[in-house]
């Protein structure tokens, strides 16, 4: 069990080393050799954990998904919160990781861009990525919905309403370059207030 553990222990080692080559070099730059300097191995090394650079990348982002979902689920068992306002928390934890992984949003937009140039598009693979995330908010609305919380509204509808905002924040960040996606986070707060079944009146809903 300790030879598993440490394995996985000396993965994530790589696995950091090789997140600050990608986003010093950006995805096309980046080779395993120059991962294997960055974590003071030997290529050979390298391969006993990752099969090639795609397959290191895709694990990284596996992380990162990991890891905002560890505090979405956080959110979710909070019981000081009601439904409304842990939907807006969620779409919050989210914003602000995105904030904070900036420089990493910057090398998945470049890694995505090498795939449409290689295979013709990257719809499929970006959809993977995001189908878990599309869940998670549809069944916090549905959630709402039964407790009389929100409007019988489309889940669909607020669905892609919700996560438009986050690809919104993506935008901002990747293709704008904006520090902060603050604003948007006042916009997510005024989206969820208004799916409420005695939403308030427009230009006064509240933060939580």
């Amino acid at each position: 069990m300790s030879i598993v553990i440490a394995h996985e222990k000396r993965r994530r080692e790589i696995l950091a080393h090789a997140l600050e080559v990608f986003i010093t070099e950006g995805f096309e730059a980046t080779t395993f050799q120059k991962i294997a300097d960055r974590a003071h191995i030997t290529r050979t090394t390298l391969y006993l954990y990752f099969k090639n650079k795609k397959d290191l990348f895709n694990y990284s982002i596996k992380q990162l998904m990991s890891e905002v979902e560890g505090r979405i689920l956080a959110v979710q068992k909070d019981t000081t919160l009601n439904t409304v306002d842990k939907l807006i928390q969620v779409l919050w934890v989210i914003m602000d990781h995105l904030e904070e992984n900036q420089r990493l949003l910057q090398v998945i937009l470049d890694y995505l861009r090498c795939l449409s140039a290689r295979e013709g598009s990257a719809e499929t693979r970006v959809r993977r990525r995001t189908i878990r995330l599309r869940h998670i908010l549809a069944t916090m609305v549905i959630a709402g919905i039964r407790e009389g919380a929100f409007k019988p509204i489309t889940v669909r509808n607020a669905d892609d309403l919700l996560y438009g905002l986050l690809e919104a924040a993506t935008f901002q960040l990747t293709v704008l370059g904006r520090p902060s996606v603050e604003g948007l986070k006042h916009a997510a707060a005024l989206a969820v207030q208004r799916l409420q079944v005695d939403s308030p009146p427009r230009g006064e809903a509240k933060i939580p």
